[in-house]
């Protein structure tokens, strides 16, 4: 097992627990090795805070105990603070922003005080949640000003994770990593050589024409191995349609938002699943409904995964989990790309953080034992 094998990351909603029935329990920790939380908001002063309290910190899950005599952690985190203690190697970020909290970042980056007001308390919530690493997903630097000022931020927050990990005395450095585009008209905008300074891992996403993007993303002066990429976990349908090629008019019900289905519920009832040799990408089609939808089956994973072995690339990132088969389905796409990358013996296996001695938890101070 190797301590800078494969990554497989993934994202992790807050909001999956209420509708989607996805809950911590659900994940693989075999065969996951970060979780990105998603996500954390940012006020205009910089302060960041937890999107979704009674998700993120509050809720009881069975067995958790409603008479403490001291105030103890619990919600997803504490669930996800048990699958750390179970799974050594299984290791979780706090992703920051996202496209709906994007909003505050050029001007919170833009000015000293607030980009500090950021970075102590991200810090705060990675002591006191007993996280690994912190994820930025700023959608997306506009200009010049917004670039250089995103090096800044990304500087400050390396130097407050080292900071604190070596007061710690950890064995092994905290992370830092970014959710990042892969369209030519936000990366070109990006000052990636200097963002290589500060990154662990550089996290391609969406997926438009990715092999353009890794290429000048290396050329750009980042490591290759850092940079993962991104899959989706769900489909995009248009209806109306004769099919591959064909003009459409509307993009269907979806499973929680217009036009976006859970890849969980495709092919579709009266669809035909087909894969393309030449594109590498599979669909289906309904004759009788006129609805195509274009996603990624396990066939695709693979050839993705083999793309990111013959690049020396460092892994995945699938968004999100809760729109997966259970892994021991033949169609679950995160155990398609288990496999593929080269399962265990081949993915990463750098330990998570144990000890978090300064958290307002007592829980997560004993470790949660």
């Amino acid at each position: 097992m190797s301590e800078s094998g494969k990554v497989i990351a993934a994202y992790f909603a807050s909001w999956s627990i209420y509708a989607r029935a996805y809950n911590v329990i659900d994940i693989d920790s075999d065969k996951v090795t970060h979780i990105l939380y998603a996500f954390a908001n940012i006020k205009p002063d910089g302060e960041v805070f937890l999107g979704d309290s009674w998700a993120d910190t509050d809720k009881h899950f069975e067995g958790d105990s409603w008479n403490d005599e001291k105030k103890n952690l619990y919600g997803n985190f504490k669930q996800l603070g048990l699958l750390k203690k179970k799974k050594k190697h299984f290791k979780v970020s706090l992703s920051i922003g996202g496209w709906s909290w994007s909003t505050n970042f050029p001007s919170v980056a833009s000015k000293s005080d607030s980009r500090k007001k950021f970075v102590t308390s991200s810090i705060e919530l990675l002591k006191d949640l007993g996280l690994d690493g912190l994820d930025i997903d700023w959608e997306y630097p506009q200009n010049e000003g917004d670039a250089k000022n995103y090096v800044k931020l990304l500087k400050e927050l390396r130097e407050a994770l080292d900071e604190y990990s070596e007061s710690q005395n950890h064995s092994h450095k905290l992370l830092l990593t970014a959710a990042l585009p892969c369209g030519e008209e936000q990366y070109k905008k990006m000052k990636l050589k200097d963002m290589n300074k500060y990154l662990d891992l550089f996290i391609l996403w969406p997926m438009i024409l990715v092999d353009l993007a890794v290429d000048y993303y290396i050329s750009k002066g980042v490591d290759e191995d850092k940079i993962v990429i991104g899959m989706p976990m769900y489909g995009r349908a248009f209806q109306n349609t004769n099919g591959f090629g064909s003009s459409y008019n509307g993009v269907g019900e979806g499973t929680w938002e217009q036009g976006v289905y859970d890849y969980k519920k495709l092919p579709r009832q009266n669809a035909t699943e087909h894969f393309d040799e030449k594109a590498i990408a599979s669909y289906s089609y309904s004759a009788s409904d006129r609805e195509f939808v274009t996603y990624d089956n396990p066939q695709v994973i693979i050839h993705k995964t083999d793309y990111v072995k013959h690049n020396n690339l460092r892994g995945v990132m699938f968004w999100e989990l809760s729109g997966d088969f259970p892994t021991s389905h033949e169609r679950s796409l995160l155990s398609a790309a288990y496999h593929g990358l080269g399962g265990k013996d081949a993915i990463d296996q750098t330990p998570n953080h144990r000890s978090f001695p300064d958290s307002i938890y007592e829980n997560v101070r004993n470790g949660f034992e």
